[in-house]
Parts: C-alpha cells; structure tokens; sequence
C-alpha cells in the first residue's frame, strides 16, 4: 500500500519502523509539546496527540542531537513545540480554521489576519511534512536557567512576522533567528522561510509518507 495517504483504520496502528522517541537519542533536548495540552492556537488538545512525546524519524532525531551539542557550547539549548503530526491533527486545524465562531485565541496567534485567510495564506495546510516525520518546530533558550530568547514573535504566530528573514524583526530577535538556522542548517535541516520555528531534515527519511499513528510512547515502543 502507497504511504502517500494515510492509512485507513490506522488509528491504533504503531509508527513504523525508523520512527523513535527524541528523548531516547538525546534527552537533554527540552520539550515543550504544545498540541498535547491547551496552550495553542486551537485552544484544546489536538487530536492524536496522546502523550506530550516527540517522535521523530531516527536520522532527524539524530541531527536534531548534534544541533543540541552545537548551541550547548554557546550556552543554549533547543525547545522542541511539535515534532512528528498525525494526519488527524493537521485535519483539525482545518477544521478550526474553518469555524468562523470561534475566535479564543485570536489576539494570541494571529491578531492581524482575519481568520478566514489562515488556508488561503497558507499558515494552515491540508497537508504537512510533520507527517512525514523529519520535520520539527523548535525554538532556542538561553543556559543555565532555560529562559526563552528573544525571536520576535511566539511559536504558531500566524503573521508575516514570523517570516525567518522579516524585515520588521531587527536586533537580537533577528541574531537569534540566524544563530538557530545556521546550527540547525549545519544539521542538515532547511527552514521554512515562512515560519522562523520550522524546519525540516533532508532527505527525508519518508519523503512520500503522511502518517496518522498516535503520538504516544507506545507507537515506537513494542
């Protein structure tokens, strides 16, 4: 069967083999999984997130690692908000984005485009390559007290300021923005040039892939 669409009836069906825990490959890599609790844009636990867990595939664990080692020596250290996304969630966004009544967190994601722009603009998608397992959102705080830095806007904030390259982010929101791609970048990720958080590890381990296994400890452990 093509891994082109996700698989029916998979809902309880594990990750397959290549996928592991972030935190089996490198624990020290903080994680703060935002779509497995309330504080996001949806306001809610999306669905398929089961455990506040990263998955990811093995080869983008590994580099997302040796990052980890590059900014530790500059006295950082990497915060991982998503890693690999069930279909099912990247469904929901849609859905969210399509219900006009609900506005909770608008002032907190994205104050300056109408919510009915999120698809046509492209900050929501009916497809991901989260899904696919290599690709990661991640952000930098500052050792030893684990403090966020400075990157100009907040994860999952749906404004052309987030844009990696923004003119309207200066100083050292737009240093910090360069320190995290260019480490990541030396891994082997590229940035989504929409989104400062983004990035991807290429290859992809699944290039044609859109998985919907849970997101749980127990999808990669058997």
């Amino acid at each position: 069967m093509s891994l082109a669409m996700p698989v029916p009836g998979s809902a309880r069906a594990p990750a397959p083999d290549g996928f592991v825990l972030l935190a089996a490959v490198d624990p020290t890599v903080r994680q703060e999984m935002r779509y497995a609790g309330a504080d996001n844009f949806t306001g809610a636990v999306v669905d398929g997130y089961e455990e506040p867990v990263c998955l990811l595939s093995r080869p983008a664990a590994e580099a997302l690692a040796r990052a980890q080692r590059a900014v530790s020596v500059r006295g950082y250290a990497l915060t991982v908000y998503d890693c690999y996304r069930p279909q099912r969630a990247v469904d929901r966004f849609a859905r969210w984005a399509g219900d006009a009544a609900d506005q909770r967190t608008k002032a907190a994601y994205y104050p300056r485009v109408a919510k009915d722009r999120l698809i046509p603009e492209g900050y929501i998608a009916a497809r991901s390559g989260h899904s696919r397992g290599s690709t990661v959102d991640v952000g930098l705080v500052r050792l030893p007290l684990g403090r966020p830095v400075d990157l100009g806007t907040p994860f999952d904030f749906f404004d052309p300021l987030s844009h990696t390259d923004s003119p309207e982010v200066a100083g050292a929101a737009r240093e910090n923005r360069r320190l995290l791609r260019h480490v990541l970048g030396e891994q082997g990720f590229v940035n989504l040039p929409e989104e400062w958080w983004h990035f991807t590890f290429r290859p992809e381990t699944f290039p044609d892939a859109y998985f919907d296994f849970p997101v749980s400890v127990g999808s990669v452990l058997r």
